[in-house]
């Protein structure tokens, strides 16, 4: 069983925001990064099916050089290898993400052979697309789960399952198939001092970015408007009373 997982280098949850000069970048002068929840259920995912059914599991991040402190740390978990189409730390939209590993996927496949199931997290925590699994399936020609809480194997097969309305949809896919997992799918662990160790020893297979473009486009930001208060006084004594029927009566109240 071979494994592939798709991480994004995304801001730690809880962190202060700052939007760049340019109105369409974040200022990541004073952030710590790390991946997302539901990516991190991914990694966790694809160790246990390692573990349960044998194989080997990759993990591929587009990003940065910095990124390959998020694919250190899936290895710490134990992922087998991992791989970064480096980028010069520009936003990339989901689209041109997509075609990036695609090609990063053709390239490791014509040379291992082909990934038994593609793991993505059901969305990124800063972007939140939910585009780039879905647009790698397509392009892969492969089929396509996403917002799944539950996968099992059974004879050269598939089944996800996914809540929906109170209960759940369950889906049988034939293999290679991609899947977009969401938190609560498992639990992860925490990495061990042997696998800190091994995440040091780790070669990152470096593929270059093929510098394209996407075709969506980023409007820019907008600043949140400031909370303004006003109060109005209705008047004095009895003499307000007729002007808080109207009020009450405008609003529905009355």
């Amino acid at each position: 069983m071979r494994v592939l997982v798709c991480v994004k280098r995304v801001p730690a949850p809880g962190a202060r925001i700052v939007i760049a000069p340019d109105g369409r970048s974040l200022d990541t002068a004073h952030l710590g990064f790390t991946m997302s929840p539901h990516e991190e259920c991914a990694v966790e995912e694809a160790v246990q099916i390692v573990e349960r059914e044998r194989g080997h599991a990759t993990v591929l991040t587009v990003g940065p050089e910095a990124s390959e402190e998020q694919l250190r740390y899936a290895v710490s978990l134990g992922v087998g290898g991992a791989a970064l189409v480096r980028t010069d730390g520009s936003d990339r939209d989901p689209q041109h993400t997509a075609v990036e590993i695609v090609q990063a996927v053709r390239r490791l496949e014509e040379r291992d052979g082909i990934f038994d199931l593609i793991l993505f997290g059901n969305e990124s925590a800063d972007a939140g697309g939910f585009q780039v699994g879905i647009r790698t399936a397509r392009a892969l020609g492969r089929p396509v789960v996403n917002g799944v809480k539950k996968l099992e194997f059974a004879d050269g097969s598939l089944l996800a399952r996914r809540p929906f309305d109170g209960g759940f949809e369950e889906y049988r896919l034939p293999l290679p198939a991609v899947v977009g997992v969401k938190e609560g799918l498992n639990l992860p662990r925490y990495p061990t001092l042997k696998g800190r160790l091994a995440s040091k020893k780790v070669e990152v297979e470096i593929v270059e970015a093929t510098g394209g473009k996407g075709g969506l486009r980023m409007l820019g930001f907008r600043p949140p408007r400031e909370q303004v208060s006003e109060t109005v006084i209705l008047g004095h004594g009895p003499e307000a009373a007729p002007k808080v029927v109207e009020i009450l009566a405008e609003i529905g109240v009355l």
